[in-house]
């Protein structure tokens, strides 16, 4: 038996997330069973794919089924089917501040590390069911299977509350009870302020920004409807969160920097160097490229793989030619963050764009005027690229002393 869950979040408080709720404020418990019942009516016991075997508001047990097309580990494995994945979970009273925990009937490594990977989702007023919307899209991940059309479903409002006689009376007790109204009044404040999460979630970005992520929303739901969906569900939510944080920054804002999607993807971006060290030989070079070129920014481009962010981005120098900077043949950059070896998950793409920024300062970048710009091309690039890790992984990597930065 595996588990993951509550653990790493212990004593950690709930954070603000977008409210489905249509009405007021409700109490967690009320919003727990108003979940469980979008559940239920969802993934019914005769569900093609998952099902609820039982829900109460401390436990469920469910099942998620592969069924005879699936294959662990890709299409091209042999075998029988896999059988079903028989998963279940606690929830604390202390849900939504502490997540649910979960465990599978299983000692397969790779169904653990689907369990693990919800320390990441977002905490809200509904995280139980964002929860599980993550677990069933890995899981179709694993098995080779499309992402099932129900699970979208799981972002729709809930339910209305359906008071019951027992509710009403414990209401009317509340009501005789007034030193318990302020308490209660204060807590239902904080899950009241999320309803209208869009607020918080779009707060600080520019209009012309909003648009864009807007355009993005539009166009992953008309490749959903056309049947070419890309990407990964937690490469697109990451990505998605990646962009809002950066169009909010203030190094965004004040022109350090730009992002521009290529063709609109969201798993290809172009980045400019607007601004890097004004005392350095790069900056100076970046003038006298303005004045000979009209263009005075480095383009980089990021590449996004569908498992990111457990994988780096790639990401090379488009232009203009560089010499030094620890940048190799093609555009490659040689910088032990941008492996597999150095990332982390936990790695903001900001922060990325700026250790690059200081890198190429650094390693004393010099624009090469006059060169050949088809030398930068993306294959070229990525062969540099795997060169690079080939020689490091037998190597080593190089730490300078922190006086060196």
């Amino acid at each position: 038996m595996q588990r993951a869950g509550a653990e790493e979040a212990a004593g950690s408080q709930a954070a603000a997330g977008p409210g489905r709720s249509g009405g007021g404020a409700a109490s967690p418990g009320r919003l727990l069973r108003r979940e469980l019942r979008l559940l239920e009516s969802i993934f019914h016991r005769g569900h093609e794919r998952f099902r609820i075997g039982s829900a109460c508001p401390d436990e469920i047990s469910c099942e998620f089924v592969p069924g005879p097309g699936a294959r662990a580990g890709g299409s091209g494995s042999r075998g029988p089917p896999p059988g079903p994945v028989r998963i279940h979970c606690n929830i604390t009273e202390s849900y939504p501040a502490v997540p649910p925990i979960w465990s599978v009937e299983s000692d397969d490594p790779n169904l653990a590390a689907i369990l693990e990977r919800l320390v990441e989702v977002k905490k809200g007023n509904t995280l139980l069911l964002q929860h599980l919307k993550r677990i069933i899209s890995d899981l179709c991940k694993l098995y080779n299977l499309p992402q099932h059309p129900d699970v979208e479903m799981l972002d729709q409002p809930l339910p209305a509350e359906q008071s019951t006689q027992e509710e009403v009376s414990s209401e009317d007790e509340d009501e005789e009870m007034p030193e318990d109204t302020e308490d209660l009044d204060h807590y239902e404040m904080k899950e009241e302020e999320p309803v209208d999460g869009k607020k918080t979630e779009d707060d600080g970005i520019g209009k012309e920004n909003l648009a864009i992520l807007e355009k993005i929303k539009q166009n992953q739901r008309q490749d959903y409807l056309n049947g070419a969906v890309s990407g990964s569900v937690q490469a697109t939510d990451r990505l998605m969160k990646e962009l809002r944080d950066i169009y909010r920054s203030p190094s965004f804002k004040g022109g350090n920097y730009a992002v521009e999607l290529v063709s609109d993807s969201l798993y290809d971006w172009n980045v400019k160097l607007l601004k890097v060290d004004e005392d350095s030989a790069l900056h100076n070079d970046l003038q006298i490229l303005k004045e000979k070129e009209g263009i005075d920014f480095i383009l980089l481009n990021f590449c996004f793989k569908d498992n990111f962010p457990f994988d780096p981005p790639f990401v090379r120098v488009v232009s203009p030619v560089l010499s030094g900077g620890y940048v190799l043949g093609g555009g490659a950059i040689c910088m032990e963050l941008l492996t597999k070896q150095g990332w982390s998950s936990a790695y903001s793409i900001e922060s990325v764009i700026m250790q690059i920024s200081a890198t190429l300062v650094k390693g004393k970048a010099r624009v090469q005027f006059g060169a050949n710009k088809n030398q930068y091309s993306l294959t070229r690039a990525q062969q540099s690229y795997k060169s690079l890790v080939q020689i490091h992984e037998k190597n080593g990597w190089y730490t300078p002393p922190k006086e060196d930065g």
